[in-house]
């Protein structure tokens, strides 16, 4: 298994430093029924505006249903597809648009929906999984193979599977896996008590 815990300025969280979006995936593991429900007790219990919970997430489990799996594959982008075609379970990330309490739109779907999303693949890091989120897909083939509702958003799609041993990799997938990570500096996106204050990282 790849290990590769971000290098931060201050000691965080294990699981969050760990969490990172692989695309080594060991496809003769499955998920287990139990894996499956643990990630989406994970999204389940996110924070949300009023309470609503406007996620909906639909899982793909390549290893129960193959056909409908390899039909939520041909959603994502060839690029995409290139390495999801070896995760056990693809998962769309979607919300309902309106409040359920007053049938309002819900400006904030998008914001409570990707802290459902994060909550699941930070459970998948905890129990050695890996996940990876993607754009790359086409949402709108998505709601009709799959019959979904036209008012249904569409975030992203997530790749979920147990990561393969380094030398099931060739060169290329080697090093595409075992390249660095990086983020921007804290001062570049981080602000104290206003905009043009940057934010001292103790540094």
């Amino acid at each position: 298994m790849i290990e590769k815990p971000a290098e931060t300025e201050q000691v965080i969280e294990k699981v969050i430093a760990e969490r990172w979006s692989g695309r080594g995936y060991d496809l003769s593991v499955p998920v287990s029924d139990e894996q499956i429900i643990a990630l989406c007790e994970a999204a389940r219990w996110a924070p949300s505006c009023f309470g609503d919970q406007p996620w909906r997430f639909v899982i793909w489990n390549k290893h129960q249903d193959e056909t409908s799996w390899q039909q939520a594959l041909d959603c994502l982008a060839p690029g995409n597809q290139e390495w999801a075609k070896n995760a056990s379970l693809l998962i769309l990330a979607a919300s309902v648009k309106t409040f359920s309490h007053n049938d309002k739109d819900n400006r904030w779907v998008g914001y409570d929906t990707g802290a459902a999303s994060i909550s699941l693949c930070l459970q998948a890091t905890a129990m050695g999984l890996m996940s990876h989120q993607m754009g790359g897909f086409d949402g709108d083939k998505l709601k009709a193979t799959f019959s979904l509702p036209e008012d249904i958003e569409c975030w992203a799609m997530i790749a979920v599977g147990h990561p393969v041993a380094l030398d099931n990799l060739n060169e290329e997938q080697l090093e595409r896996e075992l390249k660095a990570r990086e983020r921007r500096p804290l001062d570049e996106q981080f602000f104290s008590a206003g905009w043009q204050h940057k934010l001292n990282s103790g540094e």
